[in-house]
Formats: C-alpha cells, structure tokens, sequence
C-alpha cells in the first residue's frame, strides 16, 4: 500500500514538475523573441528611417517592458514619420498607446487627448474609450467617466471591466 501511494505521489510530482517546465520554458522563449526583435528593431532604427509600424512596434515593446518615457519618444516619431496616414486605423493605435503611456506616468490631460484623437479616427474604439473613461476616472470626472464607460459597454455589452466600474461609480457617486 505504501509503494503505490510513494508511486503517485512520485507521479503528481514528476507531472507538476513538468507542467511547470512548460510554463517556465514558455516565458523564456517568448521573452527571448521579445528581446530578439526589440534588438532588431532597434539596430534597424539606428540604421535608416523606420516605417510607422516600426516605431509603434518598438513602442509597444517598450510599453511592455514599462519603459514609459522611451516609448512615448517612438510614437512620437511614428507620427512624424511621412508615410503615416493621420487617419489611417494605425494612427488611432498609436493615438491609444500614446495615451496609455501618458496615463502610466499620470498625465492624464495628455492621455484624454490622445485618446479623444484616436475615437476621432475610429469611433467605435473600444479600448481607447474604455481607456478614456479610466482616465476621466483617475482625474476624478465621474460624470464623463459615467457616461464613457456607459459608451463602452454600448458598444461591447460583455465588457466586464467597464461594467464593474460603472458599477462601483454610480454607487460611490450616490453615496456623495
């Protein structure tokens, strides 16, 4: 009895042990093509001008490693670039991560513009609207950000972060 129990217990073992390697062995390969093509985007950059997909491409890596500052400098340079259509669905994508890396740094006056231009361009921009209600939130609009993420879920009623804000604000503003 206790050889056969020392056997499974060996076995859930061996089989957590396993699962972990996968997941581990998962995260280091795909951080290796993150930094692989960050360095090639880099060198290529360095090099000759870059494409605006380039720079937003190297942006959002950016964003990802939290390195705000660095990003922002990019799609910067994405809407300086001569071959971006100012209304092209590109353009709101920058418009967007633009956004996003003004809000992680709190400046939510630049990140409400950027988001505002992006919903110019594409209306029905889920993530940028529901990116504009957080921070119509955090600069403490809750009407706007009652009424933003209201649009959100307009548009995408299965929105469960949107929905749960909602929630938590027409309470928080009831009770005031």
């Amino acid at each position: 009895m206790t050889d056969s129990l020392s056997v499974v217990y060996l076995l859930i073992l061996v089989a957590f042990l396993g699962g972990a390697s996968w997941f581990v062995l998962r995260q280091v390969l795909r951080t290796r093509r993150t930094e692989l093509t960050l360095t090639q985007l880099q060198r290529k950059l360095s090099q000759e001008p870059g494409s605006p997909e380039d720079y937003y491409e190297l942006g959002s890596i950016l964003l990802g490693k939290k390195l705000f500052t660095q990003a922002i400098f990019q799609f910067q340079k994405a809407f300086k670039s001569k071959k971006l259509d100012p209304t092209s669905e590109l353009a709101a994508l920058i418009h967007n991560a633009l956004g996003y890396a003004y809000a992680a740094q709190d400046q939510y006056d630049l990140a409400i513009r950027q988001y505002k231009d992006a919903l110019k361009i594409v209306p029905d921009y889920v993530i940028a609207l529901k990116n504009l209600a957080f921070a119509y939130e955090r600069k403490q609009l809750t009407t706007e950000a009652i009424e933003t993420y209201q649009s959100v879920l307009d548009l995408d009623a299965g929105n469960a972060i949107a929905q749960k804000r909602l929630d938590v604000l027409r309470k928080t503003s009831l009770a005031e």
